[in-house]
């Protein structure tokens, strides 16, 4: 006997499998569309003035999943009439990546039309594949743009980082998602919930891919729902309406056990449990999150956001034993990395803590912001390139390391921030030791007091 809910499923794939996914079908066709990433390509912003005067060089996208990269890497070809040419760096070898060079060489020799070659997971490249794009690039046979979810100075090759420009791509924050799903809503002919709306935003972590594609799969199932109650799976409504328990299902159940709230007040819970030094605490709020299904990245990056906020110079090593955890995430994945989450949140609970670095940080942004900046000490500007020793560029800076103690008392800021003290080491942990080296009184200080997640 066929279940109901196989008849759901059923008739949902039968939906999906007649179009195209809905964040293909939702792609921006112009810098105006693109949801988020004001920073670059709104008006006046730096990368969209280079598009729009025709002067985009070779650039590396680096960000989530799911904040545009492919997507602003079509809009430049598209924007620049260059022909796009996309390569997988997971699935293209050495022979590929030549053939795609010389046929940018062919096109532009022939035609006079340039090439944006489009690499995917650049950082998957190995150093011979990197080393083959170098002369390419640097003789503007292809404009490389190459999109990277990691840290492109640990995993591009410095030759190749040389010859290209950085551009980071910053998650989607709530009322961006808010404004993808509201997209998605439209062209899916469908309505939803406000819980179920809110989950939607709440799961994708910033990330636009991930919502729609949950989206996609939530409406498919609510409409497939509506078929099989109206008529036996042979009618559609008109319009079809998205609820939680929707999102639940397309989510195959990994969603928060009081709703899209408990998103936040979890995590809320995890971080505050740590931040008191209650490692038991942080350990059930770390299983009452994976249990529900919460995104393990997420998780990683409020660990390693912690590991500095609350943590700090106390423990230097728990910024490494957070990232280290972030990084196993990405290459164990779950179930298995829930291990390694577990280790850094004892690891992190148990650690004396400090907020010091956080405090230090907003004491200088205030003196930042509160004053004229002033240029940069003659002593302490960069002395390398030829003619700065004539423009007295380095003169009267005294090298620490000529000194026996390895230190020398000499002045390192402007005038305005002078004699500003920013950072005052705890009396936790290393930071007791380190407040000795500076020769800095140490204790509980009125600032002391930590941050909400």
């Amino acid at each position: 006997m066929t279940h109901e809910g196989d008849l759901f499923n059923a008739a949902a794939e039968r939906r999906l499998a007649a179009q195209a996914p809905l964040a293909a079908r939702l792609r921006p066709r112009a810098l105006d569309e693109v949801v988020g990433q004001r920073h670059l390509v709104a008006p006046g912003a730096p990368l969209r003035v280079l598009v729009e005067s025709d002067r985009m060089g070779s650039a590396i996208l680096w960000g989530p999943p799911g904040t545009g990269k492919t997507t602003l890497a079509r809009l430049l070809a598209d924007a620049t009439a260059k022909a796009f040419v996309p390569l997988s760096a997971v699935a293209s070898g050495v022979k590929d990546v030549r053939e795609a060079l010389e046929a940018a060489r062919r096109r532009l020799g022939e035609h006079g039309r340039g090439t944006i070659l489009f690499v995917d997971e650049v950082h998957r490249f190995n150093k011979a594949q990197q080393d083959v794009l170098l002369p390419a690039v640097e003789e503007g046979v292809v404009v490389l743009v190459g999109a990277t979810t990691e840290n492109p100075y640990f995993e591009v090759n410095a030759p190749l980082m040389s010859r290209t420009t950085l551009w980071r791509l910053e998650p989607l924050s709530t009322e961006e998602l808010e404004v993808v799903v509201a997209r998605g809503l439209v062209a899916e002919s469908a309505e939803a919930d406000a819980d179920a709306l809110a989950a939607l935003v709440a799961v994708a972590d910033g990330d636009a891919r991930a919502a729609l594609g949950t989206l996609e799969l939530a409406v498919a199932l609510s409409a497939a729902r509506s078929e099989v109650g109206a008529d036996n799976g042979r009618r559609t409504p008109l319009l079809v309406r998205v609820t939680l328990d929707d999102v639940a299902r397309a989510r195959d159940g990994r969603l928060y056990h009081q709703g899209a709230d408990d998103h936040y007040d979890q995590v809320s819970a995890l971080i505050k449990s740590i931040r008191g030094s209650d490692p038991d605490a942080g350990l059930y709020w770390l299983a009452r999150m994976l249990d529900a299904g919460e995104d393990a990245r997420f998780i990683a990056r409020r660990l390693v956001i912690l590991a500095s906020e609350d943590v700090g110079m106390a423990e230097p090593n728990a910024l490494v034993v957070a990232d280290a955890a972030a990084r196993a995430v990405e290459l164990v994945g779950l179930p298995e990395a829930s291990l390694n989450l577990a280790q850094a949140v004892v690891h992190l609970a148990v650690a004396p803590k400090s907020n010091r670095v956080t405090v230090a940080l907003s004491r200088a942004r205030d003196d930042v912001r509160a004053a004229a900046r002033s240029d940069v000490p003659t002593h302490l500007r960069d002395a390398h390139y030829k003619g700065a020793a004539a423009l007295g560029h380095g003169a009267g800076y005294r090298y620490p390391h000529d000194e026996p103690t390895g230190w020398v008392a000499q002045r390192y800021r402007p005038d305005e921030a002078e004699g500003h003290v920013y950072y005052e080491p705890s009396n936790h942990g290393a930071e007791r030791e380190i407040g000795g080296r500076l020769g800095r009184s140490t204790g509980p200080g009125p600032d002391e007091e930590g941050g909400e997640p």
